[in-house]
């Protein structure tokens, strides 16, 4: 995901995000608070390790476990895992985050290929996963990498379909209440020049979203990746808002091959909140779960699976400031 290293949003007009009720009321309500999962792989693994009175290591875990993250929706039939843990964010007074990841040809074949096998089946997984959805709301992330990833050339892929699904999954998702939308729009590495997604993100329907997600599953800098938004924000004619995966960038990017996929020394970012004094800044999110593999690469498992050992690089290497008071825990089942 987020290949920076492959071969290698001021106003989209107010009429327009008048229209999409996710975009309604501009940006991020205030002192939202998102859904912390009590089950995830970095809770189970902070719990053995106390179980194994490995207190220390147990502690660093927790400045993973203890905040919130997304929830992937990598299946055919999401619509049970999402209304699951909308209910259980609702339960917890809190908002989950979702991301959609299914688009036919995902990835591009790399180390998270697979998705819909057609357009109808991604339509199905869409119309699944808005009927999970219920009224108390989400953000939702759409699908990472695909919008960039058929700009730099994604072998296979039918584009013009690519960008018709895109556009049908921001409209389902933007009609549901209290959803915020937000089309993934790659990073400030990979594709340089902001002007080249102005027409695709178009295509892929950006004007009913709520905005834009970047840095999804990167490592940028969040005052690069702010730029760069405010950038495509500009070329865009004016979309307002965007939000950045700030889940492992508290390093910043690595300065070698196969800078996107798992590499050495980096570190957790800024925790997830909506509190930023950039009014086009919606939030920042942990999208991609940190502790989880980017591939097989650097000794790593298969992309999406939990890595004991980067997660402990990455808990040990953040800045001091993640240490403090964390999330509330959510309640509910667990988010697979």
């Amino acid at each position: 995901m987020a290949k920076s290293s492959r071969p290698v949003l001021g106003a989209l007009l107010a009429a327009l995000l008048s229209l999409a009720p996710a975009a309604a009321g501009h940006g991020a309500p205030a002192g939202t608070v998102f859904w912390v999962d009590p089950d995830s792989a970095a809770a189970r693994q902070a719990a053995a390790y106390r179980a194994q009175g490995r207190t220390a290591d147990a502690a660093l875990v927790d400045r993973i476990a203890t905040r919130p993250q997304a929830v992937w929706l990598g299946g055919a039939d999401p619509g049970p895992t999402a209304r699951a843990v909308t209910e259980a964010a609702a339960r917890a007074g809190s908002t989950a985050v979702l991301v959609t990841y299914y688009i036919p040809h995902r990835d591009c074949g790399s180390y998270s290929a697979g998705g819909a096998p057609d357009a109808a089946a991604y339509r199905a997984y869409i119309d699944s996963l808005v009927s999970g959805l219920g009224s108390g709301g989400a953000y939702v992330v759409v699908e990472p990498d695909a919008v960039a990833s058929a700009v730099a050339g994604c072998p296979g892929a039918d584009i013009e379909e690519r960008y018709a699904l895109l556009a049908y999954a921001v409209q389902r998702l933007a009609a549901r209440p209290g959803t915020r939308v937000y089309l993934d729009a790659g990073n400030a590495g990979w594709i340089p020049d902001p002007a080249r997604l102005v027409d695709p993100l178009r295509r892929s329907g950006v004007a009913a979203a709520t905005g834009i997600a970047l840095n999804v599953a990167n490592y940028r800098t969040n005052s690069e990746t702010s730029a760069y938004g405010h950038r495509l924000l500009a070329a865009l004619g004016g979309a307002p808002h965007f939000v950045i995966d700030s889940s492992r960038n508290g390093n910043g990017p690595y300065e070698g091959t196969d800078a996107w996929c798992n590499p050495p020394g980096r570190a957790l970012g800024t925790p997830p909140t909506t509190g930023s004094a950039d009014p086009a800044l919606d939030a920042y999110l942990w999208i991609k779960r940190p502790g989880e593999s980017d591939g097989t690469c650097r000794g790593g498992p298969p992309a999406g699976q939990w890595w004991e050992s980067g997660a402990l690089e990455l808990a040990r290497n953040s800045p001091a400031r993640l240490t403090g008071a964390p999330a509330p825990r959510g309640s509910g089942p667990r988010a697979a």
